[in-house]
């Protein structure tokens, strides 16, 4: 398995924009960027100057584009005009994204009921280049978190959902989800290369992914892909404080997963792509 080179990322965007009889738009690819920019830094709002660097671009043309968005409501400005971050035409486009997603809306009560099971917080995400998306979320009642997941992003490889999906694809190559430097979280989180994939495989072996601490101290987190598309994106896992738990909780939790996952599963629409011809 070879390990991601620093270009990857490049390439990979290069070759989806070559697509046959594609040709890509510089004005919107680099509107698209600029709120993908944004939208990363979640709270913090950024300067022109901090815009313009992380785009590579000049800041007149910068500038111009922000007042564009802003004029149309995708960027929102401070009263002083010099602080920019996401506004609420990307909330609304996130919200029909949500609506409209058919897995989402299947596995929504499943992971409500699962939720009211265990009384612990699940977790339903999908697989996005080298991140996993939070999609849903059921909070515990012993512990609420000071912020919603819905909508926040964190690495693959740290996270019991993303390394549950990795792992379906180590035959592959994880090389595209997997980023150049594995920055810790956490003291505990992976961040060579080759013992990642160890993990990975550990993972596999035993059916499902484990994260030991490696996003937030005190809590490990367990994770299940959910395999209703040939290559599966999406996965559900349950945060649980590790205080407390032992063996016996453990086994509890993960069996009450793979029922949930079960479950959607038989009710996730046919993904086409998994047909066999003939």
């Amino acid at each position: 398995m070879t390990r991601p080179s620093e270009a990857a990322g490049a390439v990979r965007h290069t070759a989806e924009a070559a697509k046959p009889g594609v040709r890509g738009v510089k004005s919107a690819a680099r509107a698209v960027d600029l709120l993908e920019v944004l939208a990363s830094r979640q709270n913090r709002p950024a300067r022109l100057r901090e815009l313009s660097e992380a785009l590579e671009a000049p800041r007149s043309s910068v500038h111009a584009l922000l007042r564009t968005l802003a004029e149309r409501g995708w960027v929102r400005t401070d009263p002083t005009g010099t602080l920019y971050s996401v506004g609420i035409r990307a909330l609304l486009a996130g919200t029909t994204y949500l609506d409209t997603d058919p897995y989402l809306r299947i596995a929504q009560p499943h992971i409500n009921d699962l939720g009211a099971e265990l009384n612990e917080t699940i977790h339903f995400g999908r697989l996005d280049r080298t991140d996993i998306v939070y999609l849903a979320t059921r909070e515990s009642s012993r512990y609420i978190r000071p912020f919603s997941r819905v909508g926040r992003r964190l690495p693959a490889y740290s996270t019991a959902l993303g390394k549950s999906l990795l792992a379906e694809r180590l035959d592959s190559g994880v090389d595209a989800h997997v980023p150049r430097r594995l920055t810790p979280l956490t003291p505990n989180t992976l961040t060579d290369f080759d013992a990642l994939v160890r993990d990975l495989e550990r993972t596999r072996e035993r059916g499902h992914a484990i994260d030991d601490e490696e996003n937030y101290a005190g809590i490990r987190c367990f994770g299940l892909a959910l395999r209703y598309t040939h290559l599966p994106m999406d996965a559900i896992s349950c945060s649980v404080p590790v205080a407390g738990l032992d063996e016996t909780r453990q086994q509890e939790i993960i069996e009450a997963m793979e029922r949930t996952r079960l479950a959607i599963e038989r009710m996730a629409p046919v993904d086409p792509s998994a047909a066999v011809d003939g």
